[in-house]
């Protein structure tokens, strides 16, 4: 049996430049996402210069903003934190849909590593429990799942 070689990305986000897509809508929940991401990626080496914030209207917006950033060439990874809750979005499912499906197409397009931070629950409640409380911060995860994938790339 031969030896499998295993490609893993190592979890140090000194150097990266990363903008942070935060939509305005349901702001009370997005900051704590943000707050998340960047509390994440500043303990895992990155520097706070490094990292831009853009603020947008909603998700809808998402993958146009996402798409514009990445074709900049001024950054090496996306972090998109929006809330998209049933009970207060017109068009739910079209907005959660069409967001995910925007992102999807403009991190292949790019070849850029994105974290998916747009929580889609079906009440208030759930996404405070996704934004820091009890089903822990979303915005870490998305934060964590962009730079793994940075650097998992970096070595294909």
């Amino acid at each position: 049996m031969g030896h499998i070689k295993t490609v893993e990305g190592q979890l140090d986000a000194k150097g990266l430049k990363v903008a942070i897509v935060a939509s305005r809508f349901n702001d009370f929940i997005v900051d704590k996402l943000v707050g998340g991401a960047v509390d994440a990626l500043t303990r895992h080496g990155a520097s706070r210069e490094d990292l831009t914030i853009v603020r947008i209207p909603g998700a809808f917006e998402m993958p146009l903003v996402a798409q514009k950033l990445a074709a900049s060439g001024k950054y090496d990874g996306l972090v998109c934190l929006g809330a998209v809750i049933r009970g207060a979005t017109p068009h739910f499912d079209f907005v959660a849909n069409e967001c995910a499906k925007g992102l999807a197409m403009v991190s292949m397009e790019h070849n850029m590593p994105l974290g998916f931070g747009v929580l889609t629950t079906d009440n208030l409640e759930q996404a405070i429990e996704r934004a820091g409380s009890k089903a822990g911060n979303k915005g870490v995860d998305a934060a964590m799942a962009m730079l793994e994938t940075a650097r998992v790339l970096a070595q294909l």
